[in-house]
C-alpha cells in the first residue's frame, strides 16, 4: 500500500497515529537520522513522565466528571513525599552502581509518594469534592482554594525552598549503543529516560485492563452512564468513584516522583508549572479519554524536543500551537471518549 494512501487512511480511522507519523516524518526531513532518533526516544521518555502526571486527572474527569485544579498540588506532593524516602535509603545505596540495589532506593519512595497523595485525596474529596459533585463551575473554584491550601502544607512541612533530589548512581548518565550494532552505532542513550519510557507504557496497560477488562471497571463505566441502575444492583457507586479519585490522586504522586528524579531538584510549585502541558495534553487526546491522554502526552514530548533543537526560542509555544492546531482540525481530540 503506498504511503500516500496509508496516511490518507490514518488521517480518516485514526488521527492520533496520523498525527503521530506526520510529526515524526516532518522531524526526520529537517534533522540528521541519528540525532532524530535520539531526540524521538527522549521525546518518547517526556511523553511517558507527561503521560504519568496528567493521566490521573484523565481518570477523575472521563470516569467521574469532575475537574479536579489541585491535580498540580498532588504532583509536587508525590514529588517530595517520594524525595524523603530516597534521601533516606540513599543515604547507604547511592554511591552503588548496582541497578538492583538503587531500585530499594526508588522503588519504595514511589510507592510512598503514591500512597500519601492516595491518601491526602481521600480527604480532599471528602471535604472538598463530595458537596459538588456535578457543578464544573463549584469544582473550580474549591480545587483552586484546595490547591493553594495543600501548596501551604507542603511548604509547612519541607519548606519554601527549592529540594534537590540527586539520582541514584545506577541511573544517572546514558549508555553508548555498541559501534557494532548497525544504523545506531555510536548514539547516546540516557538511562533514567528509558526507565520512564518503561514505566509509563505500564501503567497505561495497567489501567487499559482495568478500566476494559475488570468487573471493577465495567462497573465504573456502568456508573458514569447511569449511577441509578448501578446503585439499583446493589453497589454503592460512590465508594467506586472514591476509590477511581485516590486512584487518580496516587497516579499524580508517582509522576510527581519521576518528574522530581527527572528535574533532580524539587519546588513547592512545580506541580503548578507543569498543569499547562497536563491540560494540553489531556485536551489534545479527548476529555476523559486514557488513550487520548497518552497519545497526547508523546506527540507533546516529541513536538518540545524537535522544536526544541531546530529553533529553541518556539520550544515553549510549540506544544500551545500544537493544541490550537488539533482543536481547528478535531474539537473533540484525537481519541474522545465515545458514550454508550
Amino acid at each position: 500500500m503506498p504511503l500516500a494512501h496509508r496516511l490518507r487512511h490514518l488521517h480518516t480511522d485514526q488521527p492520533h497515529l496520523f498525527l503521530l507519523a506526520l510529526m515524526m516524518i516532518l522531524a526526520l526531513l529537517s534533522i540528521n537520522p541519528l540525532t532524530w532518533l535520539v531526540l524521538t526516544i527522549s521525546g518518547v521518555a517526556m511523553g511517558a513522565m507527561l503521560f504519568l502526571m496528567a493521566s490521573g486527572m484523565t481518570l477523575t474527569f472521563g470516569l467521574m466528571g469532575v475537574l479536579n485544579l489541585a491535580h498540580g498540588a498532588f504532583i509536587s506532593l508525590g514529588a517530595f513525599a517520594g524525595a524523603t524516602v530516597m534521601t533516606f535509603w540513599m543515604a547507604d545505596t547511592a554511591e552503588h552502581a548496582d541497578l538492583l540495589v538503587n531500585l530499594l532506593a526508588i522503588v519504595p519512595a514511589m510507592l510512598f509518594a503514591m500512597v500519601v497523595a492516595g491518601m491526602v485525596g481521600l480527604v480532599f474529596e471528602h471535604l472538598v469534592i463530595k458537596p459538588v459533585y456535578g457543578d464544573h463551575l463549584k469544582q473550580i473554584l474549591v480545587t483552586v482554594g484546595g490547591s493553594i491550601i495543600l501548596m501551604q502544607l507542603i511548604e509547612v512541612v519541607w519548606g519554601a525552598n527549592d529540594m534537590p533530589v540527586p539520582r541514584p548512581e545506577s541511573l544517572q548518565g546514558a549508555f553508548i549503543v555498541s559501534d557494532a550494532v548497525p544504523l545506531i552505532g555510536g548514539i547516546a542513550l540516557e538511562k533514567f529516560r528509558l526507565v520512564a519510557v518503561v514505566l509509563g507504557l505500564a501503567v497505561y496497560g495497567l489501567m487499559l485492563w482495568i478500566i476494559d477488562r475488570t468487573r471493577i471497571g465495567i462497573l465504573i463505566r456502568a456508573g458514569v452512564e447511569s449511577r441509578e441502575m448501578v446503585e439499583i444492583q446493589g453497589y454503592r457507586i460512590h465508594w467506586l468513584f472514591l476509590g477511581v479519585f485516590v486512584a487518580g490522586s496516587a497516579l499524580a504522586g508517582l509522576g510527581g516522583t519521576m518528574w522530581g528524579m527527572y528535574q533532580e531538584i524539587l519546588s513547592p510549585h512545580m506541580g503548578d508549572e507543569m498543569m499547562i502541558s497536563v491540560i494540553v495534553v489531556i485536551i489534545l487526546g479527548g476529555l476523559g479519554s486514557i488513550r487520548g491522554c497518552f497519545y497526547g502526552a508523546v506527540l507533546v514530548g516529541l513536538i518540545n524536543l524537535y522544536v526544541g533543537f531546530l529553533e529553541p526560542r518556539l520550544a515553549a509555544v510549540a506544544t500551545v500551537g500544537l493544541m490550537v492546531g488539533v482543536l481547528m482540525w478535531r474539537p473533540q481530540g484525537l481519541i474522545p471518549v465515545i458514550k454508550v
